[in-house]
């Protein structure tokens, strides 16, 4: 009976969370003209080093509009974490986000040539972990990919300036 309980009060919980999830679909942020010169710098970035900095400076900015405080990024030169099934790949992990250490981690290279990720995908990325933050930090939930996630992350690129397709 005990363990009935337990279960119906983590699927409250879950429903709760996400609905105040999708009940959201912006960020409350500025973005500064210091934050518009950067995502542009990032779509013209290319090495891990480059990338590495102008991604602290832009998080660090957002978090600072957002109230809430910075995440550390860790810009590897190496492939995509990924898995195969025989010669094709059928998971690859662009980034991910431990909230716990308040650290989000992208690599730098593509899953399986190693080359290095398209600007646009590494700026989406990091934005996309950057919500996971806000959520975790600013919003106080369970930070989970519904609706209302991608309509803050969409919100987010918008007041950012960044273009919806790649070049």
């Amino acid at each position: 009976m005990f363990q009935i309980i337990i279960k119906a009060a983590r699927k409250s919980l879950r429903d709760v969370n996400y609905s105040r999830s999708n009940s959201i679909s912006s960020v409350k942020i500025k973005a500064s003209e210091l934050a518009l010169k950067l995502s542009s710098d990032i779509l013209t970035s290319s090495e891990a080093e480059s990338r590495q900095q102008l991604s602290e400076a832009l998080l660090d900015e957002l978090s600072d509009s957002a109230g809430i405080d910075v995440v550390e990024v860790a810009i590897a030169d190496q492939n995509q974490i990924h898995r195969r099934k025989g010669t094709r790949i059928i998971m690859k992990k662009y980034g991910s986000y431990q909230p716990s250490s308040r650290t989000i981690k992208i690599s730098n290279r593509t899953a399986a040539r190693g080359q290095i990720l398209a600007p646009k995908s590494f700026l989406d990325t990091l934005l996309h972990e950057w919500v996971h933050h806000y959520d975790t930090y600013k919003l106080k939930i369970n930070s989970i990919h519904s609706k209302g996630f991608y309509e803050r992350l969409n919100d987010l690129k918008s007041k950012l300036q960044i273009p919806k397709k790649s070049n």
